[in-house]
């Protein structure tokens, strides 16, 4: 009896090993896939329309967040389940939206690895919505099994005289797309703010080696209090992004 227990024992072992390994190696064969639905579900979470007018008053209040982005890291599967895992709050600003491109994105404060993974973070610190240059960044989703329409991935697409929208949930501001470049890394003029000028500068990895950057140019348009915008701008804020596409 011993023996055939022993022999029993063995095998349940080795089954569960087995299965082990089956679930490893989907994991790293579908790992992109994974990443891509939970920022997905992430990004629908922390959009500006889930936000109270309360939540974003007392995060902008709070003056906090890492503004360094050359400490910004490629996204990774573990970064990602990391992040999921610690279940932190994220202090959301406003909203960003490009009806064209399908981009409807919650803003942070800050470029910290989590905001850009799951949204646009603003790249200097005492930055104000409306006013300036506001800069934000995101990043780019690559590879044969990235999401085409998360993050700022769309801004591959995006073309002179499209329109930018970003909310605070008390106004909108309106800016239209003026030019796109690929640029080096070096190019940090690019966020700087001009006098006299108020536009929109919007920064993202042109690939996965981050040697470039698309930057996408807007200007702005006008300002309109948030109850009196147009539906389809308001629809654009409601937006949200199918995981299931993502995978």
């Amino acid at each position: 009896m011993e023996g055939n227990e022993l022999k029993k024992f063995r095998r349940i072992v080795i089954n569960l090993v087995l299965v082990l390994l089956v679930l490893v190696g989907l994991a790293l064969i579908f790992n992109k896939g994974i990443r891509n639905i939970i920022m997905a579900t992430q990004s629908n979470r922390y959009q500006i329309n889930k936000v109270s007018k309360k939540t974003i008053k007392a995060n902008n209040q709070k003056g906090v967040g890492q503004f360094d982005f050359d400490k910004v890291n490629p996204i990774s599967f573990e970064d990602v389940l990391k992040n999921q895992f610690n279940n932190q709050q994220l202090p959301v600003i406003g909203g960003i939206a490009i009806p064209d491109l399908g981009i409807n994105l919650p803003i942070f404060r800050g470029v910290g690895n989590a905001e850009l993974t799951y949204g646009a973070g603003t790249m200097k610190e005492n930055q104000v919505m409306g006013q300036g240059n506001y800069a934000l960044a995101s990043h780019h989703v690559s590879g044969l099994t990235g999401a085409p329409h998360l993050l700022f991935t769309p801004l591959e697409r995006a073309e002179k005289g499209m329109m930018i929208y970003l909310t605070d949930k008390e106004k909108i501001y309106q800016y239209q797309i003026r030019d796109k470049q690929v640029m080096k890394p070096t190019h940090t003029e690019v966020i700087d703010d001009h006098p006299g000028k108020t536009e929109v500068t919007l920064v993202t990895c042109d690939d996965l080696e981050a040697i470039n950057r698309i930057i996408v140019f807007a200007d702005y348009v006008k300002t309109m209090p948030e109850s009196q915008a147009d539906s389809s701008i308001k629809q654009a804020f409601e937006t949200s992004y199918n995981q299931m596409t993502n995978f």
